[in-house]
């Protein structure tokens, strides 16, 4: 039986999708700009493969401008030879687009702020100002051999004229692709679906998103943008980055190729040892409750839900766990119901009457109020205790 979302209105069946999406992860970029966060060379290359490897179309290796060490980072990834492109950050500054050209990317993503409140407080420039520059930023990358995306920082507080003004100017400037850009996650699906719209209207250049996850609403956005005409999301691996990070990646891809029913050719089998290997070297947890990758994503404790999962998993499980590369775990708690004690004390072919099961059902229960999760080991010893007493005592059974 094959997993369906089911809408009384088809709703999922109306978001027009693009023929082509692009996904271009900042794991090694935006994902390391979360506090505390530093990845090796050694790190990022492992995760570059890794991405690589899943099929993630562009990856972002980083912000060569940063340092050395992380110019010297984003070359290797280049040297690696991986089929995804390769792409990197750089201000609109002769000096950034130099250090990405010394690195031979693909393409660099160039950035500029557009909104007022930036261009005030943090660029001291003008609207005129940060025009010219974007434009004369393009040129020199060209000239410098570099294939140009160019996104407007904060574009979901900039005026939507001047957003237009830029992206025509950068557009016949030989842009390859246009970045919209929620900075602060500060737009709920219905604004970028409007703003990706009225920038689709004055272009034919590709669309990109790169969209903060501050209210909740970076995938819902995702969604919301490649409906309006975006083709391109930026994503980050468990969804780190700044603040409270990014679009997830694997979130994405499985809303896509489930809810959405678009396959875009990422293999979703490894995407939990690739969040295990990206929270290790981020020196992250990876919470246990996130979608899909978590410890508890497929796990199952309520003894309703329990006897239902060993029927048919369907039944609380959206996909199977292998798809993900992650695996059910049928847990033992104050939850517990008698489905699983059966089911467990079958896997060992012993035989236990209703009133053994009954008890041994009480003592896990009671651990499981005191202190939460019961071990398998500590549920082996509650059987041996109960069956040891009742071949004491047969008149106990």
């Amino acid at each position: 039986m094959q997993f369906s979302a089911v809408s009384p209105y088809n709703a999922a069946s109306r978001v027009k999708l693009p023929e082509k999406i692009v996904v271009y992860d900042s794991t090694l970029r935006d994902g390391e700009q979360m506090p505390g966060v530093h990845f090796t060379t050694e790190q990022k290359l492992v995760i570059a493969q890794k991405l690589a490897d899943i099929g993630v179309h562009q990856i972002e290796a980083g912000f060569p401008a940063v340092s050395d060490q992380e110019r010297e980072a984003v070359k290797a990834v280049v040297g690696l030879g991986l089929e995804s492109d390769i792409l990197c950050l750089a201000r609109t500054a002769q000096s950034d687009i130099d250090a990405a050209a010394d690195c031979d990317v693909d393409m660099v993503l160039l950035f500029v702020a557009t909104s007022d409140l930036h261009l005030r407080y943090k660029l001291k420039m003008t609207r005129d100002e940060v025009l010219r520059r974007a434009v004369t930023s393009i040129e020199y990358a060209h000239a410098r051999g570099l294939k140009v995306s160019l996104s407007t920082e904060d574009s979901t507080r900039s005026d939507a004229l001047f957003l237009k003004e830029v992206y025509r100017a950068c557009e016949e400037a030989g842009a390859s692709r246009l970045g919209i850009t929620d900075t602060l996650g500060c737009a709920g699906p219905e604004a970028i679906s409007f703003l990706v719209r009225r920038m689709r209207e004055n272009t034919d250049l590709p669309l990109s998103a790169h969209l903060h996850n501050d209210f909740g609403f970076g995938l819902a956005n995702s969604i919301a943008a490649l409906d309006a005409g975006a083709e391109a999301i930026a994503t980050t691996v468990c969804g780190i980055g700044e603040r409270a990070g990014n679009v997830s990646l694997e979130q994405l891809v499985m809303a896509l190729k489930h809810i959405y029913k678009r396959d875009i050719g990422i293999r979703t089998d490894s995407l939990t040892d690739l969040a295990k290997t990206v929270c290790e070297a981020a020196n992250l947890p990876l919470p246990a409750n996130q979608p899909w990758i978590g410890q508890n994503a497929f796990s199952h404790e309520s003894g309703i839900h329990v006897a239902a999962v060993l029927n048919s998993p369907m039944t609380y499980e959206c996909v199977n766990p292998e798809e993900v590369g992650n695996r059910r775990r049928l847990v033992l708690g104050k939850h517990t119901g008698t489905a699983l004690v059966k089911a467990m004390l079958g896997e060992r072919s012993i035989d236990a009457s209703p009133e053994q099961i009954s008890d041994i059902v009480r003592a896990i229960k009671k651990a499981g109020e005191e202190h939460g999760r019961v071990s398998e080991d500590e549920f082996w010893e509650m059987v041996d205790a109960v069956m040891a007493r009742d071949e004491k005592n047969p008149d106990c059974s």
